[in-house]
């Protein structure tokens, strides 16, 4: 697509907001394009770059935590001028039926499961809009909806494009 005075990429960090918004359409379709494939490259050479700081410093940072009695977490260890900052987070999973059961077991015990365990109770936005009335009308009182951040993907309409 040939706009003239087309504005670039780079552009848009000096300009206000309301001046981007006012761009003809065509423009932004063209500035959106060019965003994504920036975006993919750079997410690309970043995960390329990420494999190659793990291929060159895995070993000594899995040394390090060995050292410390560590199989997870951040450690610190220098190279060369440099103070290289590993950290290896940890991941944990919670089998939810066991989980149930186990606080149902200290419930029948007479404990109280709360002092030990963070219960949480969610309900699926697709089974919530299946429900029969009486009981989503139970519910509403418990149930907030929130709205997330707006997206819109731009294109060209057909008769444009011919």
């Amino acid at each position: 697509m040939n706009i003239p005075n087309r504005i670039q990429i780079d552009d848009l960090s000096a300009m206000e907001v309301a001046d981007i918004a006012s761009l003809p359409v065509e423009q932004l379709i063209a500035l959106q394009g060019e965003i994504a494939e920036r975006l993919t490259i750079t997410k690309l050479m970043k995960d390329r770059f990420d494999s190659a700081l793990e291929c060159r410093f895995s070993l000594q940072a899995r040394e390090v935590r060995a050292a410390l009695g560590k199989d997870t977490g951040t450690v610190r260890f220098n190279e060369g001028l440099a103070q290289v900052v590993a950290d290896l987070p940890k991941k944990v999973a919670w089998d939810q039926s066991q989980l149930s059961q186990l606080v149902e077991r200290m419930k029948a015990e007479g404990d109280d499961p709360a002092e030990y365990v963070d219960i949480t109770i969610k309900v699926s936005e697709r089974k919530y809009a299946a429900w029969p009335s009486h009981i989503r009308s139970a519910f509403e009182g418990a149930r907030t909806v929130r709205v997330g951040k707006a997206s819109y993907q731009l294109s060209l309409n057909d008769e444009v494009q011919s």
